[in-house]
């Protein structure tokens, strides 16, 4: 039996090399297996949203042909012309219908039995993002591919003061419209950072304001802060409190509204005692807060405390 050893154990040595090989490849088999796949949705989301235009520049390459390579100018009428194939009408098609097109033709014309095109675009033309409202300087500003939000904020050099807290986004394909926030929070403002592409069209709309005139330490308007968010005391408070000869259980809070004027009386002393909830304002709100002998009859009316409130002084808050 000694004689039969080495082949038994040269024979057990190939069956576990054999076994561990089989394990191996199954593992590797398995992870191939379960490695997420790009899907179609999403790959077909990023060909459609850019779109060539006039004077873009684009780089076309055929795998393995590189006699095919080429960067073309896409003219003014958006027309390209491409080695072997001519003049083409590029301008509305995406990247991934350009890439079908071109294909196409080097297929039907027998340049190229089975042609593998993939199209950039190395430089945006005439398209960019306008930005527009409470920016320092609004305009229509260039972009090489994809820019975020914060970029076009800094690069339309910030926010005024008067702006409010959210951006409108009108994207350049279809009539999506939504909206940014443009929160004092890091986190909330990083997380509405979302990209903008050549084409699109981004508005900071002005804030909202509260005006409060009568009998307070600084009559004025104030900018909503805090999101557009702002109480009766916060607002209030802006305006350096009130004086000591203010009827507090007089104030009236006038709000413009589609049918009018609405008259709301507060007390506002009943508020400050804690003894009633503080009220949300809305903007363009006048608070009127008159004093304890009015001898005055000039802000009898919603319509004089209107008057007086768009000649008042408007403060923001500078942090």
């Amino acid at each position: 039996m000694t004689c039969f050893r080495p082949t038994v154990v040269l024979l057990f040595l190939v069956i576990t090399f054999s076994s561990s090989v089989a394990i191996a490849q199954t593992r590797a088999d398995g992870r191939k297996l379960s490695s997420p796949a790009t899907s179609p949705a999403s790959l077909e989301a990023d060909s459609t949203r850019v779109r060539v235009g006039p004077g873009d520049l684009l780089e076309v390459k055929v795998f393995d042909i590189s006699e095919l390579d080429q960067q073309v100018r896409v003219s003014d009428r958006g027309d390209a012309v491409l080695t072997f194939l001519g003049r083409l009408h590029l301008a509305g098609l995406t990247t991934a219908e350009v890439q079908t097109l071109v294909e196409n033709r080097l297929r039907e014309g027998n340049f190229v039995r089975e042609p593998q095109v993939s199209i950039l675009i190395d430089e945006y033309g005439t398209q960019g993002v306008s930005i527009l409202g409470e920016v320092a300087k609004p305009g229509v500003y260039p972009v090489l591919g994809p820019r975020t939000l914060l970029d076009m904020i800094s690069l339309a050099s910030g926010l005024t003061p008067m702006a409010a807290h959210e951006a409108t986004i009108k994207r350049r394909e279809g009539a999506e419209v939504f909206t940014a926030s443009l929160s004092d929070n890091p986190a909330e403002l990083l997380a509405s950072n979302i990209e903008l592409w050549p084409g699109d069209t981004v508005i900071v709309p002005k804030a909202g304001i509260v005006y409060v005139i009568g009998d307070v330490g600084k009559p004025g308007g104030f900018v909503m802060e805090n999101s557009g968010r702002e109480s009766l005391l916060e607002a209030v408070a802006l305006a350096a409190g009130v004086n000591r000869t203010a009827a507090l259980s007089k104030t009236r809070v006038i709000r413009k509204t589609s049918a009018g004027y609405e008259d709301i009386p507060v007390d506002l002393k009943r508020i400050l005692n804690g003894k009633t909830a503080d009220i949300a304002l809305q903007r363009e709100d006048i608070v009127y807060i008159p004093p304890s002998m009015a001898r005055s009859m000039l802000f009898h009316t919603p319509q004089m405390l209107e008057a007086a409130a768009s000649s008042a002084m408007v403060y923001t808050v500078v942090p």
